[in-house]
């Protein structure tokens, strides 16, 4: 199928309103008003570098406040593991391990007094749910 028209290609048509001109090289306009010399500066120190990385390791209040939460939270889950195989009847010495891991995360303070009063109170039930099963492992 041929399609003819100004969009469309013919095959073996010249095309029409083009003329070339053939010339010897190629040539760059006339630059010598436009070039302007800029004197070359020196790069500044990485003062300003040092300066941006010390503030990426400052750390925000609501981001360590979301953290804390997270940590009381997965405390709060790996308590409710332990009391339902403690229901269950199976014990599990993960879990212990767990609660563990748990009770070092929350050591560190998130800022807000009133969280940390909650998390102290979290960290306090850990502790004592690990002096149970210290003396139940003993005892077994």
């Amino acid at each position: 199928m041929r399609i003819y028209g100004p969009n469309g290609t013919t095959l073996g048509s010249p095309s029409s309103g083009t003329k070339r001109t053939s010339s010897t090289g190629f040539s760059l306009p006339d630059a010598a008003g436009a070039a302007e010399t800029r004197p070359t500066v020196a790069p500044r120190p990485a003062a300003s570098l040092d300066a941006l990385l010390a503030m990426q390791g400052v750390e925000d209040a609501t981001e360590r406040r979301k953290r804390s939460v997270a940590r009381g939270r997965s405390a709060l889950d790996v308590l409710d593991d332990l009391k339902l195989g403690l229901l269950a009847g199976a014990f599990d010495n993960s879990t212990v391990a767990r609660l563990r891991a748990a009770a070092a995360d929350l050591k560190s303070s998130s800022g807000d007094p009133g969280l940390d009063a909650v998390l102290s109170e979290i960290e306090l039930r850990v502790e004592v749910e690990l002096a149970k099963a210290g003396q139940g492992m003993a005892k077994a």
